[in-house]
């Protein structure tokens, strides 16, 4: 295969430059691009080679009206919340967009006007072609969206797990077992009364949670006594801690749902004068950015946010194609990171 570049340096390099230099057919190249499962593997990589020397970018404006497709995968985000710590919001967004970037997508994020209006702005960008699916996270009990988005025959996955009536696409952190886990390390440091600072009954990923919790607490044979629910703040979880502390007989060790409430831990032992990490440990969830810059630096679950980015986007791609799905309903095991705020306790 031969052929030479017949370009110049100031306009934009077009598909049939490609298949000019490359020695080939316009359809070969475009096979390269869409369907490289179609080529001979000598002749697919001869033509991306091509493609790469001419820095070649496919019109997406093009095949958007080829295939009534925008190539987009649209995600709602929550609010900023200033009395919390960013959510792991930040890398699993990075992980979502070079996932859907390896498969040709991009990722619209987008913020609906109220929560009462969320579903109208998923009809808007459906209506003027925004999105082709979505990916859903932060997924509530009784959450109108699974169920909305399955009776109009669109195409979604979720970060956490839904109902098998509305759907079967979904990647979840087993929340109980990385919990189970805070409780097997501090048990191992020598804690005995262990208390939980979680959400609300009734929340999803709350009771999951706290589920974990009373299920290594009874295996060690210990009491689950020690608990306290409030909102997924500081400030409040601070309040809820302070109440933990005021207990005659006050637990050694907090594990919290969430690394704000950790944070919120701190507070309440600080006030009172107990350092955390020494008179005090506390364990959080997620592994937000913050939770290692914090003083002492946070023990905390982490969740494998690129396996799940990247299975999400592998289930959407599929659904969005029609093809079927390799893997569905996927529960994912986090890892306990161990830093400075777990200590044996005191005496």
């Amino acid at each position: 295969m031969g052929g030479a570049a017949v370009t110049r340096p100031d306009r934009r390099i077009t598909l049939i430059d490609v298949a000019r230099a490359a020695g080939v057919s316009r359809q070969t190249v475009s096979n390269a691009i869409n369907a490289p499962d179609l080529l001979r593997p000598d002749t697919l990589t001869h033509v991306r080679a091509v493609i790469s020397r001419l820095g070649y970018q496919p019109d997406r404006g093009a095949r958007s009206l080829r295939t009534r497709q925008s190539r987009l995968i649209g995600y709602c985000v929550p609010p900023p919340d200033p009395d919390r710590l960013g959510w792991v919001l930040d890398e699993f967004l990075h992980s979502v967009a070079d996932a859907a970037r390896g498969a040709d997508y991009h990722l619209v994020v987008f913020t609906p006007e109220s929560a009462s209006g969320e579903l109208d702005t998923y009809a808007t960008m459906l209506q003027t072609g925004c999105a082709d699916g979505f990916l859903l996270t932060d997924i509530a009990r009784h959450d109108r969206r699974p169920g909305w988005l399955q009776r109009r025959g669109v195409p979604f996955v979720s970060y956490g797990r839904l109902s098998p009536r509305v759907g079967k696409a979904w990647v979840d952190v087993d929340g109980a077992s990385g919990v189970a886990k805070a409780v097997d390390h501090l048990t191992g440091l020598g804690h005995r009364r262990i208390a939980f600072l979680g959400w609300p009954e009734g929340h999803r990923l709350g009771d999951d949670r706290a589920g974990g919790w009373r299920s290594a607490m009874a295996a060690h044979g210990l009491d689950a006594g020690d608990r306290e629910y409030t909102e997924d703040t500081i400030s409040a979880a601070a309040r809820a801690a302070d109440r933990l502390l005021d207990l005659p007989d006050r637990p050694t060790a907090v594990i919290a749902a969430s690394d704000s409430m950790a944070v919120g831990t701190y507070h309440a032992a600080r006030n009172r004068g107990l350092a955390p990490g020494r008179d005090l440990s506390v364990v959080g969830f997620d592994d937000t950015p913050s939770a290692a810059l914090v003083t002492p630096a946070l023990t905390t679950v982490s969740q494998p946010l690129r396996d799940a980015a990247r299975l999400l986007v592998e289930m959407l791609v599929a659904r969005l194609a029609g093809e079927p799905l390799k893997r569905r309903a996927v529960l994912l095991d986090p890892v306990l990171v161990v830093r400075d705020s777990t200590v044996s306790p005191p005496g």
